[in-house]
């Protein structure tokens, strides 16, 4: 009696051979190839509806801006400043509590729809009529780490998948020679670490890729082997041993996911210094993200805004963006010195964020580009100690805009002092679902099976904000 044969063994002896199964496989993961007849996986590639969205960018303001000193302006905070606040505190971070804390910035109404923005950010405030403001956000997280993985993955906990990798699963990538899933490191990764950009129990091919705006990034992919010949022969053993060892202990997706990663970045080495190098910027594209700018911090954010959109342009479906590192500062993180810590991490994104928005805008982009504004939580209305805030889960905003939402619009409201949401408060899998959806996937369908269920990003939450959708 003959031994039984292993899956393997019959792909190598099937008439087309494991190399087109990984040809089939390698194909499916791209969103061109979706209407191949025949390419396995095609059902998860394919959008569950049309879309009105292809990419995501994430501006992520590392730390939680104050949701009163931006764009969810109060008259009552002004009225009462230095008084003794008039609602119940909840447990707060680090329970130095002071008095009620008006907002040292004045806010101005822009665009046709009147949107009104504080000072801190007046060149995102010239793209009011694209800005789709959601001022009732919540989160169940006080403490940075946990609502980091809260906003990125959906769980409080390390291990689950980025919202990035599950778009990148969903729905593959149309850019052959980069990832699907890019991290633009400004300087700062946030608390919680890497694994806010993890794949965790999805492919590790659609774990987000980090990239640092610089020479250095080029340098990073650089070849070691002193002929293109002599890499193509290391890949090639790598890979041959990779699959002699599948052979042995049967299928392995993490084997799989190696050999994929090892020839993307491969790939990568002609790709990324072509990405890198604007050069071939105008020189008004350059001083509209403003890489002519005098302060260095706003320059890094800009070339990232700017790295954005010529990757959204070659088909990358989610790319984060990290702030700035700012001597001084403790990332949007305003304790205290809330004045001049919030101005200057203003004066690093507003011109860049802008920018990106207009240029998006101008180049029939940004419809099918959605942007979304925000951090894992807001800051209180009353001071901690006497001149910060405090965490605030309660109540905060986000922005979102282009990608078929409805600009020009500000959706939900935190009660008088700005404390909590009071008017159709959002969760976080509500974000997520309408991301998704603007993508053409329904979150209840993107599933995997994990620990004995189906896992999806909104575990067994989330509702799409329709209201919100253009």
């Amino acid at each position: 009696m003959s031994a039984p044969r292993s899956r393997r063994d019959v792909l190598r002896q099937g008439a087309c051979g494991f190399g087109a199964m990984a040809l089939a496989a390698l194909i499916g993961d791209r969103a061109f190839a979706s209407g191949i007849p025949g390419v396995g996986g095609e059902a998860q590639r394919l959008p569950h509806f049309p879309a009105s969205a292809k990419s995501v960018i994430f501006l992520y303001m590392d730390g939680g801006p104050s949701q009163v000193d931006t764009f969810d302006p109060k008259s009552r905070l002004t009225a009462d400043d230095g008084k003794p606040f008039a609602m119940k505190m909840e447990a707060t971070q680090f329970n130095n509590n002071g008095n009620t804390l008006g907002s040292p910035w004045a806010f101005r109404r822009y665009g046709a729809c009147g949107l009104e923005v504080s000072d801190l950010f007046r060149h995102v405030g010239t793209m009011a009529d694209e800005l789709c403001v959601v001022r009732s956000m919540t989160s169940p997280f006080s403490e940075h780490t946990n609502a980091n993985y809260f906003l990125h993955t959906g769980l409080g906990l390390s291990g689950r998948p980025s919202m990035g990798a599950w778009m990148s699963y969903g729905l593959g990538s149309a850019a052959r020679d980069l990832p699907g899933f890019v991290v633009l490191n400004g300087g700062l990764i946030p608390p919680g670490g890497l694994e806010c950009f993890g794949s965790g129990f999805l492919p590790a091919t659609h774990q987000g890729s980090v990239f640092l705006p610089s020479a250095e990034a080029v340098a990073n992919i650089h070849p070691t082997e002193a002929t293109p010949r002599l890499q193509r022969s290391k890949l090639d053993l790598i890979a041959q041993l990779d699959e002699g060892f599948s052979e042995r202990t049967g299928h392995d997706s993490s084997v799989e996911s190696a050999i994929r990663n090892y020839e993307l970045a491969f790939r990568m080495q002609s790709a990324v210094p072509e990405l890198m190098d604007v050069s071939d910027e105008s020189p008004e594209t350059r001083a509209l993200y403003g890489l002519d700018a005098d302060y260095p911090p706003t320059r890094t954010y800009a070339l990232q805004c700017l790295l954005a959109r010529r990757l959204v342009e070659r088909g990358v479906r989610f790319i984060e963006l990290t702030c700035p590192a700012i001597g001084g500062n403790d990332r949007w993180d305003q304790h205290s010195n809330l004045r001049a810590s919030h101005e200057t991490n203003a004066r690093a994104v507003d011109r860049p964020i802008a920018g990106l928005l207009a240029d998006l805008k101008r180049r029939g982009l940004l419809e099918q580009t959605l942007v979304v504004w925000g951090a894992e939580f807001g800051r209180t209305p009353f001071a901690q100690g006497t001149n910060g805030r405090d965490h605030n889960p309660f109540g905060f905003t986000m922005w979102m805009a282009g990608g078929g939402v409805r600009g020009g619009m500000t959706y939900g409201a935190t009660d008088e002092f700005g404390y909590k949401a009071v008017d159709r408060p959002v969760e976080i899998h509500d974000l997520h679902a309408t991301m998704l959806h603007l993508l053409g996937v329904d979150h209840t369908r993107l599933t995997v099976p994990f620990g004995g269920r189906q896992m999806r990003l909104t575990d067994v939450h989330g509702h799409v904000l329709h209201d919100l959708i253009a």
